[in-house]
Formats: structure tokens, sequence, C-alpha cells
């Protein structure tokens, strides 16, 4: 590819990217996504191990499934769904009943306290809802991480309070990321193309890559915010209003690291434990996944930057440190480490999902705002309600074209 001339470019092949391209190409628009990996998927990423198990390194809950639109694409393909009900009790013999109980009315009063706070419009930091010293703030903080990839005092009060969830969750045996990825056969790729730079300055947007150039007549920006909000130079002319949109909308951190079990059949299928109840630097480990002999294991936030900058044996060993002070020592002989991946390093992502910091809620909207009905935004992180999924970015990605679709027609 060293210049190619196409209608509409989609510049990022994940959830988002795919979802408007494969609506462009059933109206028989000419596009081509452009993507800086050698796969599509993006942040959803499917990979297996050496037993065959599908392992998502990436989003692996198809939530609010009850209305999650990949939910019929996955049902097209013919793939498996898995219903069970998600690791939300713990295993009792570790955290009795009792205080399972108790944080989850403390779980649940924070929620509520989020929706008051952002009754009164007041945006403000989490944190300030919880006592610094209190009993649960740790692993309320750790828990937020799970959901959100950042700490209470990062987080929006309105942004959090405006997330929509049926509560529904299901899963894919195969794998969301291999289910997304394989939903865009019917589309135009140009792969190991990473954008340096969107000319917008003349008739037409000149997207520069390390390839060669590609022309388009409009182009829909699917890029991580943390792509767009540390590159001031990806748009020409410069568009500092999404550079600022982007940097109020960061990217969280969850990385997963799974786990090969021995003699798993002791535990009980789709349970969990966290490490510890105490600090927001604890892992939460789920056990059998599918009734599978291993542990999914996430660690998010600031820990798992540190953990990081320790490289991939460094996730390992901590979760082996955590799971033998709760089994004994003994236990480390049982585990073996299948796969991580690091998300904050990843050169396309620096991150996993987005979070809004406090006063920047309605940045979401200003990011997804078109561009002199040329460019377009989708992503995740232009949603208003169903941001932090995929399927957030699906109907992002899908209305996107929709606004393609219309500005062609009134052209």
């Amino acid at each position: 590819m060293s210049h190619t001339k196409v209608e509409v470019a989609v510049i990022g092949g994940g959830a988002a990217g795919i979802s408007a391209a494969r609506k462009l190409a059933a109206h028989r628009i000419d596009c081509l996504i452009v993507e800086a990996r050698s796969r599509l998927g993006g942040r959803a990423y499917t990979v297996r191990d050496a037993s065959g198990f599908a392992l998502d390194m990436g989003c692996g809950w198809l939530h609010s499934a009850d209305c999650n639109p990949w939910v019929a694409v996955a049902t097209s393909q013919g793939r498996l769904f898995s219903k069970a009900t998600p690791p939300r009790t713990t295993m009792t013999k570790v955290m009795p009943l009792e205080t399972q109980r108790a944080f989850g009315a403390a779980m649940a009063a924070l929620f509520e306290h989020v929706a008051q706070s952002a009754a009164t419009g007041r945006d403000r930091p989490i944190s300030e809802l919880v006592p610094a010293d209190g009993r649960w703030t740790g692993l309320l903080n750790a828990v937020m991480t799970y959901i959100a990839g950042a700490e209470l005092d990062r987080m929006s009060t309105i942004d959090l309070d405006r997330y929509e969830d049926t509560e529904l969750n299901w899963r894919l045996v195969e794998g969301y990321g291999a289910m997304i990825a394989a939903s865009a056969d019917k589309v135009a790729t140009a792969l190991e193309s990473p954008v340096t730079r969107v000319d917008h300055s003349g008739r037409h947007i000149r997207i520069e890559t390390p390839k060669g150039t590609i022309e388009a007549d409009r182009a829909i920006v699917t890029l991580p915010t943390s792509i767009i909000g540390e590159n001031e130079d990806l748009f020409f002319p410069a568009l500092p209003h999404k550079t600022e949109a982007a940097r109020g909308l960061p990217l969280g951190l969850d990385d997963k690291l799974f786990i090969a079990l021995d003699n798993a059949e002791e535990f009980e299928v789709e349970s969990r434990v966290f490490g510890r109840t105490d600090r927001a630097a604890t892992g939460n480990y789920h056990f059998r996944p599918f009734g599978r002999p291993l542990i999914e294991c996430y660690f998010a936030g600031r820990w798992a930057h540190e953990l990081e900058a320790g490289g991939d044996d460094a996730f390992f060993a901590f979760a082996v440190s955590e799971l033998t002070g709760l089994f004994g020592a003994e236990f480390a002989r049982r585990l073996k480490p299948l796969r991580t991946h690091k998300w904050g390093v990843d050169p396309f992502a620096c991150g996993s999902y987005s979070y809004a910091i406090p006063g920047a809620a309605d940045q979401r909207a200003v990011l997804a705002a078109p561009v002199n009905e040329r460019l377009f935004f989708a992503g995740e992180a232009c949603s208003r309600h169903d941001f932090s999924t995929a399927h957030g970015a699906f109907i992002t990605g899908s209305e996107a074209a929709d606004r393609v679709i219309a500005a062609r027609r009134n052209s």
C-alpha cells in the first residue's frame, strides 16, 4: 500500500471500527479499515492456551446481554454462549457469608451516594463519598479498579452515575475477541498500518501511515483516547478540543493473568476470592471459569501499572504470594502461569477502557461530535451510557456510520 483511494477510511479495527465498517459495507459504501496491529479486534483479544482453551485477554463479558448488539452477531456466527452467573460471591471458607453481606451493603451504599451526589449537578471525585479509613474503603477501591480501571479518587461521580447496565452478563465459550474479529471477514482491511497523521486540510482527507497514504472523502476515527490525547499532531489542522476531550477520558488499566490449576475440582465452578480485603493493591481471582481448570486473575488501576513495570513474571509472583497466603504454601505447587497481556504498555492501546476524570463527564459528547461532516468519531469513550464496553463501541461505530451515510446523502 503506497497510495490508496477510498470513499471512507475507518481508522482503528477494534469493536467500534468493525461495527462502522460492517454497516458501511452493508450499504455498499467503499470503505477500508486501517489498523495498526497485525490483527483485528483491538482491545478485544482472544488467544488459546496449550490445552486449546480460548482466553479473552481483553473484554470477556457481554454486559447487558439482553440489549447488547454483539449477541445477534455472535448468534449469526453460531457461537456458544455461557449464561452462568458471574462470580460475584466469594468463597465462604475465605470470606464468611456475613462478611460478604457487609461488603455488599457497603458497595450498594457507595452507588447510592454516587447517585445522590450526581443529582446535585456537582461533579467531584468518588473518593469524597467514602471515609478515607473506612473498613471497606480499600476493597471498594479495588473493586472499582476492576470495573473502571481506576481508583475512586480519579473518577467522576456524574460519569459513573450515567453508566447503564441491565445486569445480565454472558460470555462466549470461544472468546469475545475472536467473535468480534471474525465479524469483519467481509470488510477490506489494511493491517500493520498505524496512522501517524490525519490531514483534513484539503479536498480529500489524507491518512498517513508507514506503508503509504490513504485518501478518503470521509473518515471515522475510532482510536483510543490514550492515542488521541497524547498526540497533538495527529490531526492537521489540529483539533485541540478533541485532544482536550480525550485527556479528560483517559484509559484505566485492567490486566489479566491466566493460571493453570491442578486438582481444580476442589473449588466451585465460577467462584472467586479477593487476595486481600483491606487494600486496593490486590487481585481478584476467578476460579474455574467455564468449568475449566484455570484461575482468571485481575489486576487493575495503579497496582497493575506497578506490576507491568516488573514484567510478566511480576504478575505471577504476586498472584502466588496472595493465593498461598489464602490457601497455604503448598498451593504454589498447583499453579502454572499461562498467559498475560500488559495493556498499559501496549503501544496501540496504552490502557484498557475509559473513565472520566472529575469535571469531564460531558467530554464524551465532545469527543463524539463530527468535524465538518467529514471526520467522525466512535469508540467506547464516545458513549454516554455504555462506555468501557464492547457494545458501547459497537453502538457508537454504528452511529458514526449512520452519520456518514446521512452526510453522503446531503452532499
